[in-house]
């Protein structure tokens, strides 16, 4: 399938993620409810678009998908199927002040240095390099303070969680659109490690 297929016009929003294997997924709803029994106002991520972003390029044309796709798919030649363990919850940007609630994992240099090099190829396309890549699960935003210490509560609670480990065997880059029930994602194009 070509790019321009899944392109209704000349511009869409896009993403590089890691999908999360299916069989993790009840846990994470699970720890979900655990975070919905607070009385906070925060809108909650679909379980089906709970997902590891590598780079998130914004609008972007069919021109640059492709340069992306051939800059992925050269860092990629270097690397083997990466094992992960996601476990424990935290903040964005700090606990004080919670605007994501997500879900880690487990000290990983060998994703790291895969978000690092993808991202080197990334700014040499004219993307802003990152600051610093902290993989995560985003399952929670705070739409305000409003019961915010329920939330830190239960990040305190759940700060070990173990929700399981998996193997990161290809990364999707995806199409992100934005509707009045919440985001659908699309798969562009994925590449295997």
């Amino acid at each position: 399938m070509e790019f321009c297929d899944l392109m209704s016009n000349s511009e869409l929003r896009a993403f590089l993620a890691i999908d999360i294997d299916k069989k993790l997924t009840p846990k994470i709803g699970d720890l979900q409810k655990e975070f919905k029994k607070t009385n906070a106002n925060v809108k909650y991520v679909e379980i089906e678009n709970i997902h590891f972003t590598l780079k998130f390029f914004g609008s972007i044309n069919e021109k640059i998908l492709e340069k992306i796709s051939v800059a992925i798919l050269d860092v990629l030649e270097d690397y083997e199927p990466i094992e992960i363990a996601i476990e424990g919850t935290g903040s964005f940007p700090n606990e004080d002040f919670i605007k994501v609630i997500w879900i880690g994992i487990k000290e990983n240099p060998a994703l790291i240095d895969l978000a690092k090099k993808l991202d080197v190829e990334f700014n040499k396309l004219g993307f802003r390099k990152e600051k610093n890549y902290s993989p995560h699960l985003t399952i929670g935003r705070m739409r305000s303070p409003k019961n915010k210490n329920e939330v830190k509560d239960k990040i305190a609670t759940f700060k070990d969680i173990e929700i399981g480990k998996m193997t990161i065997n290809t990364i999707s880059l995806k199409k992100s659109e934005l509707t009045p029930k919440g985001p659908i994602y699309t798969d562009l194009k994925t590449f295997n490690l």
